[in-house]
């Protein structure tokens, strides 16, 4: 059977070259980083060089990139301590944020009485920035802004530039989930008036169980991990050295090729969508897809012309057909809950169709596209019958 992998916005394949990094630091690396002898001395080398060049490549110091797990635990700092450690009595997000940001905002609102205001979504569900302003300028109360970069179920493209001047004017804090984006956009963080970000290193190619935070120096933000002095003291517990090093080398891989992979993806994307359109009368699609300047080259969210109730099957006969791909975030893949996402942004009319998210990486060939879009094809036209 066929064996096609859209599902890259849920995590990527490894680079061969980060795997065969991380596996001689795990063969010959054995300190723990903070220990003083000769093996925590190698081990701690590599987690400083690692930090450097992460921050060399975002233009910030080595002291503002804190190793956390992944991108929720960097959100999850981020945003806890702003209201726990940092005065922050306000939050302005949006119905579509991640749930890793979601859920500690919810957690705020309950143990902290922390006031959320969620900014209006436009039509495509990208945020009303008249809006967002509106909301900035409406109370006295110290703010922090939580709006992702990229979405990860429909690829709206955050203009960070412009909600980053729009805090920075009412003196709010910003910060943004990054999961999505860093290792597939360019980004300066020393000039791009954000405070705190969320980077994941699976999302670029490189190894799950490990991120880091960005946190812009002066802040004054606080763990919520304790137990060990590690990170600055902002994150405790032994830092994975070989994690940290693969997600150090998947990075500069990224960017060390990045103007040709975005090329090859996007025409990647582009040649599904014609497919789909050509192929399969009445296909929509979720989000800013048309709009280059306003979406991700990374996904395209499809809403396929069949009733949902008759399209249950849908996912599962992908899976039989070897097609990995997801409807929703992999993060509430064992829920039977519908997309918060595209509940905030669809019709009536077309929450009652399926969607899927197709997500796209230099790995993809347009053979397997072919395949895709034959096998939906085939599926919408027995419906019919």
């Amino acid at each position: 059977m066929k064996q096609v992998y859209l599902d890259s916005a849920a995590t990527t394949q490894m680079r061969p070259e980060v795997i065969a990094r991380m596996t001689d630091v795990m063969s010959e690396v054995h300190g723990n980083p903070s220990s003083t002898h000769t093996y925590g001395r190698s081990a701690k080398s590599l987690v400083e060089t690692a930090r450097k060049n992460i921050a060399a490549q975002l233009n910030v110091t080595a002291a503002e990139i804190i190793f956390t797990s992944g991108g929720t635990e960097a959100d999850n700092l981020a945003i806890h301590s702003c209201v726990r450690d940092l005065g922050v009595e306000r939050i302005i997000t949006s119905s579509i944020e991640h749930h890793a940001v979601i859920y500690i905002v919810d957690y705020c609102a309950e143990k902290y009485g922390t006031e959320i205001t969620h900014v209006k979504l436009k039509e495509c569900g990208t945020p009303n920035y008249t809006d967002l302003e509106r909301l900035l300028s409406s109370s006295d109360k110290k703010t922090l802004v939580s709006l992702m970069h990229i979405n990860n179920e429909i690829g709206n493209k955050l203009d960070i530039d412009r909600v980053g001047a729009l805090c920075k004017k009412h003196n709010a804090l910003f910060h943004s989930d990054c999961v999505q984006s860093i290792g597939h956009y360019e980004m300066d963080l020393a000039t791009l008036a954000v405070d705190f970000t969320a980077v994941s290193a699976h999302k670029f190619h490189g190894p799950k169980g490990v991120g880091f935070a960005f946190v812009r120096k002066g802040t004054g933000l606080k763990p919520i991990i304790l137990g060990g002095s590690q990170e600055r003291g902002i994150r405790a517990g032994t830092e994975s050295v070989h994690n940290i090093v693969g997600m150090d080398l998947a990075l500069k891989m990224a960017y060390d090729s990045l103007e040709d992979d975005r090329a090859y993806v996007l025409d990647l994307k582009n040649y599904f969508k014609e497919q789909l359109e050509a192929h399969v009368p009445g296909v929509k699609f979720n989000g800013n897809c048309s709009d280059h300047n306003n979406s991700t080259y990374t996904l395209l969210n499809v809403c396929l012309p069949c009733p949902a109730d008759k399209a249950a099957m849908l996912l599962f006969t992908m899976d039989l057909k070897g097609i990995a791909c997801s409807k929703g975030s992999a993060c509430q893949s064992g829920s039977q809950k519908g997309s918060h996402v595209l509940t905030s942004v669809l019709s009536e009319e077309d929450l009652n169709k399926p969607s899927l998210r197709f997500s796209f990486s230099i790995y993809n060939t347009k053979e397997e596209l072919d395949y895709v879009v034959g096998v939906l094809k085939e599926y919408l036209q027995a419906m019919v019958v």
